[in-house]
């Protein structure tokens, strides 16, 4: 008797229990987020860009125009990122890297070099080379998920260039070498 309850326990999940349906319900309610996300960072965008507007009127101040412009681009970087979301279902890590770099570099820029502390330069400067040598390494990282690789195109665009490079016709090359 107690092997036929062990039996009915180990058989498939009851018939109610459709995990496909509840993972593509969850990835549709996922979707309708970043999309109000994009939407209402638009909107904010457009409050920013009339906020620089305002800025423009004289008396000018630069630095308030230089930090408004550059964190409009920090914001249209991010809608960037989004939309790669919506369009490939994954974070990208290179426009997430930008992200980073162009706000601490904002930071910086409105700051001012000279009025920071030397020990906040060094800081910074260390952390923008990592950041950097991410956005280098990234190529190489491997797929984050099975069937999906963040840097295809980059490894198409290398392996077709390689084959092409491996492939070509000496008498050609030097064809061309002396046609110029």
């Amino acid at each position: 008797m107690e092997n036929r309850s062990n039996n009915h326990q180990t058989t498939n999940p009851p018939q109610w229990l459709n995990l496909k349906l509840i993972v593509s319900g969850l990835e549709t309610v996922q979707d309708l987020i970043v999309i109000s996300l994009c939407i209402g960072l638009f909107c904010f965008m457009v409050i920013e860009l009339r906020e620089m507007f305002f800025s423009l009127l004289p008396p000018l101040d630069f630095q308030l125009v230089t930090a408004d412009i550059l964190f409009l681009l920090v914001l249209v970087e991010l809608f960037r990122l989004l939309i790669i979301y919506l369009q490939e279902q994954r974070v990208s890590i290179g426009v997430a890297v930008e992200v980073c770099i162009v706000s601490v570099l904002r930071e910086v820029i409105v700051r001012g070099v000279l009025e920071t502390p030397w020990v906040q330069i060094l800081s910074t400067g260390s952390f923008l080379l990592v950041l950097a040598v991410l956005l280098v390494v990234r190529v190489w990282l491997p797929p984050t998920f099975e069937g999906i690789d963040p840097e295809r195109r980059f490894s198409k665009k290398r392996k077709n260039q390689l084959e092409s490079e491996s492939s070509s016709d000496p008498v050609a090359v030097n064809s061309n070498f002396n046609s110029h």
